[in-house]
């Protein structure tokens, strides 16, 4: 995708294959910080601190983090704990623990003199695989906005939730990629984007990116998305998934279950952005089964924007000594999702579907 006409991907493999370069999401959307990552060590930290962040990005950064490692250190036990290190950082994905337990399957299994230029090899496959599955999902969730296009006359009104763009995958993004497409495609359309508290991923990162690609789109407060749809001012929700379990429940970030509901209430078309990478046959109940992660009081008690100065500040919202908690995911169960936007196409959120997309593999 482009930032300022310039095409940009959220991580780049360094020619030298020595290090990854990555978009520092902390300071967007004011600033564009690019940062160097060349150890195991870095990529974690990268990762924990959500420098990166988003399912698929956080599994193409593990797989570089397991290259970066077999540079200094391909063994047997150097590989395994740094994979340990790196699928400790982040719960709930569940690309992170799927691109380590592929990149370990390819290295483990060859001579200790092959792990090294392989690694890298496999991380870069990682990535491309990535970028297609995206642009694919592009392609299959363009015909929904199609279809609403074709019996409105005016813009297409699409909502979304958190940050699934570009920013948190290699490229395209997943639900923002239908966006891209139509947008690219001149079909008139207006975005919703919900701020999502409180990391403010939608406000600071979707909102940043669209701007760039010159797509249509309003932020609005979270909680302002079920007012909309009972105006009738949504035509469908698009949003992304963190972790889907094998009968289709969708676990992605805090908020989501709300925008489901609403739209079920309103009947407006729920759909989720799903590479197949994400689905998790292993879970089947996904209520009970995917870990939630619980993230930092302060990302509650206190936010961060850009003073009249021009510095990024921090400020307190809450009163001191007031206790925050700070569930980062729920889980939409599959009866609210209305279908589930892949890569190999448009499926329904079900145990037997999506076994089939699975096997079809």
């Amino acid at each position: 995708m482009r930032v300022a006409d310039v095409a940009t991907r959220s991580i780049v493999s360094l020619p030298s294959r020595d290090a990854v370069e990555v978009i520092d999401q902390r300071w967007l959307p004011h600033r564009l910080v690019r940062a160097r990552l060349d150890s195991v060590d870095a990529v974690a930290r990268a990762i924990r601190e959500m420098w990166v962040r988003g399912a698929p990005l956080i599994g193409a950064s593990a797989a570089y983090g397991l290259a970066l490692q077999a540079r200094v250190d391909a063994s047997d036990d150097a590989l395994q704990r740094a994979a340990a290190t790196l699928a400790a950082t982040r719960p709930t994905a569940v690309n992170l623990a799927w691109a380590l337990r592929r990149m370990l399957s390819r290295l483990l299994a060859l001579p200790l003199a092959q792990r090294q230029r392989s690694a890298w090899d496999e991380a870069d496959a990682i990535a491309e695989e990535d970028v297609a599955a995206n642009a694919a999902i592009g392609r299959h969730g363009l015909a929904l906005i199609e279809a609403v296009a074709q019996r409105r006359s005016g813009p297409v009104r699409v909502l979304t939730h958190c940050n699934a763009g570009w920013l948190a995958t290699v490229d395209w993004g997943t639900a923002t990629a239908p966006i891209y497409r139509a947008h690219a495609a001149g079909l008139a359309l207006q975005v919703w984007v919900d701020e999502t508290r409180p990391r403010n991923q939608g406000a600071s990162l979707t909102a940043w990116e669209l701007g760039h690609e010159g797509v249509p789109h309003r932020v609005i407060a979270d909680n302002a998305g079920g007012h909309l749809m009972q105006r009738g001012d949504v035509d469908l929700v698009i949003v992304g998934c963190d972790r889907v379990s094998a009968r289709g429940d969708v676990c992605n970030k805090i908020g989501t279950y709300l925008k489901a509901l609403a739209a079920q209430d309103n009947g407006v078309p729920f759909f989720v952005a799903m590479p197949v990478s994400t689905l998790d046959l292993e879970v089947d109940d996904g209520l009970r089964g995917i870990p939630i992660e619980e993230r930092s009081e302060r990302e509650v008690t206190h936010v961060s924007g850009l003073a009249a100065s021009g510095e990024t500040v921090e400020v307190r919202l809450t009163p001191e000594g007031s206790a925050a908690a700070n569930p980062a995911f729920d889980v939409t169960p599959a009866r609210l999702v209305t279908g589930l936007i892949t890569e190999r196409g448009i499926v329904a959120a079900s145990e037997g579907a999506l076994r089939a997309l699975k096997e079809g593999a």
